[in-house]
């Protein structure tokens, strides 16, 4: 049986680099100092096309150092964990760590570098040149699995974040972690049930939980984590307690470490699970959610969000449902930009389409989250999950879009803004993200002009970099 998300550039690559001497087309703008980072999953051993899900590869950190005009180097490694280290005959001593290896986000804060993920597995702190030093619970403020979408409030320089695990019943946890990099606030907020709460939003004043219909699936998980003569009761026991209670450790813990090894994701979509979205003020707590309902419907990636007197303006990825017919990655129809205005006056949301064609991975100036934005990139997609090589730029006050073609059968990883200065404005920088060119079979780091969308430069890899998840530009701070 083949599998779409093991094939082509999504295919795992199978050696780790360390590349000093890079050639460039074009020219690396010399305010750029730091480094590019994405992450993905990329399966270190074989795996079951039949049961692989694209989410569950183990991770893999991609990076390139950017300094004085010149690509300093290129590497990539394996996010390390107990389970990894062995395999690749290390020695692991990076602390107590459940699940899978970081596979999702990398992003730079308080000094370190962080592979993240989601669901209750644990992050793990990189060393700037991208080995695994070990698992991060924030200095022991925060333990157990956080999330792969913080956002940074660009005024206060903490992060944000809205985490979910099967095991924490009917609740997900908000919490802040001050610029320090230790948890200072967190809220327990109940929900439905147990969704996949990929992500969230925030405004200056408020953060928004994304409550809908991919909930945790107990025969899916007990198919992945449980033999087969255990797989009734284990699954009747998860039934009566995931959505009502925590699920306690260690039979919590336990299963999160087993439903690992890139097995099945052990969530789906549940058409009686009701779609709504929470409005909370960033300082309170549980009783001060309101909730609204919308159509049905899945968002992995909100592009921004802001208040504009008494509503609240969500741009966000939406996908028409997820995880009910393709089980082994997104592929449920074409996602389109929307745009839901949450009336607090009113109680209720409009929505609206912003772009019908296919794309994903969302991004505005990071300066603006949480703030009223002008600009938005995203990538196109054939089926919501690979690129089929085309860079979108959204003029949200003009509703257009523009889109940067990169050759035939290109693909487009998801692209971030960096500004030329601290005071330039909000379309004046560059976009960076890798491209993948299927007739060398090699992957550049691509750097646009953010106004134009013509190349500025191009830092030519010496090998590919699969199709995956999010990155970040973390700026050299010393």
């Amino acid at each position: 049986m083949g599998n779409k998300f093991l094939e082509g550039n999504f295919a795992p690559v199978n050696r780790e680099h360390t590349i000093t001497g890079l050639s460039v087309t074009g020219h690396i703008p010399e305010y750029l100092d730091g480094r590019y980072l994405r992450n993905g999953p990329n399966p270190l051993s074989e795996v079951d096309p039949a049961t692989y899900h694209w989410f569950m590869g183990d991770g893999m950190v991609h990076g390139v150092r950017l300094r004085d005009g010149r690509a300093e180097w290129y590497r990539n490694r394996w996010v390390r964990n107990p389970r990894l280290a062995r395999e690749l005959g290390e020695r692991w001593e990076g602390g107590a760590a459940a699940g899978l290896g970081a596979n999702t986000n990398v992003i730079g804060h308080a000094g370190k570098t962080l592979a993240l993920i989601e669901g209750g597995a644990t992050s793990f702190e990189l060393t700037d040149e991208l080995d695994t030093v070990g698992a991060c619970d924030f200095d022991g403020t925060l333990p157990g699995g956080y999330t792969a979408h913080p956002k940074r409030d660009p005024e206060t320089g903490e992060l944000h974040a809205v985490s979910y695990f099967f095991g924490s019943g009917n609740k997900v946890q908000y919490s802040v972690i001050d610029a320090q990099g230790r948890a200072r606030r967190t809220v327990d907020v109940e929900v439905t049930g147990s969704p996949m709460m990929h992500d969230f939003s925030l405004t200056e004043k408020h953060v928004v939980f994304y409550d809908l219909p991919v909930a945790f699936d107990s025969e899916q998980a007990v198919a992945a984590s449980v033999p087969t003569a255990l797989r009734t009761p284990a699954r009747l026991v998860m039934s009566a307690l995931v959505g009502k209670v925590k699920v306690p450790d260690p039979f919590g813990a336990k299963l999160r470490q087993r439903i690992s090894g890139n097995a099945g994701l052990p969530y789906r979509w549940n058409p009686k699970y009701p779609a709504r979205i929470g409005v909370m003020p960033r300082e309170g707590g549980n009783g001060d959610v309101r909730w609204f309902d919308v159509e049905p419907c899945y968002v992995f990636h909100p592009m921004n969000a802001y208040d504009d007197g008494d509503t609240i303006v969500l741009d966000v990825v939406r996908h028409p449902k997820m995880f009910d017919t393709e089980l082994l990655g997104p592929a449920e129809g074409p996602p389109t930009l929307d745009r839901w205005t949450v009336d607090l006056a009113a109680g209720k949301v409009v929505e609206e389409r912003l772009d019908d064609q296919g794309q994903e991975f969302p991004r505005v100036d990071e300066r603006l989250v949480g703030r009223p934005h002008r600009f938005g990139y995203s990538v196109s997609t054939k089926d919501g999950s690979a690129s089929s090589g085309s860079l979108l730029k959204h003029d949200l006050w003009n509703r257009s879009v523009r889109s940067r073609e990169f050759g035939d059968g290109a693909q487009v990883g998801e692209f971030v803004f960096v500004p030329s200065s601290v005071d330039a404005g909000e379309d004046e920088g560059v976009l960076m993200g890798f491209v993948y060119d299927p007739a060398t079979q090699k992957s550049d780091l691509t750097i646009l002009d953010a106004g134009t969308l013509e190349t500025v430069g191009a830092v030519h890899l010496p090998d590919r970099v699969p199709n995956g998840f999010h990155g970040n530009w973390v700026g050299n701070q010393g």
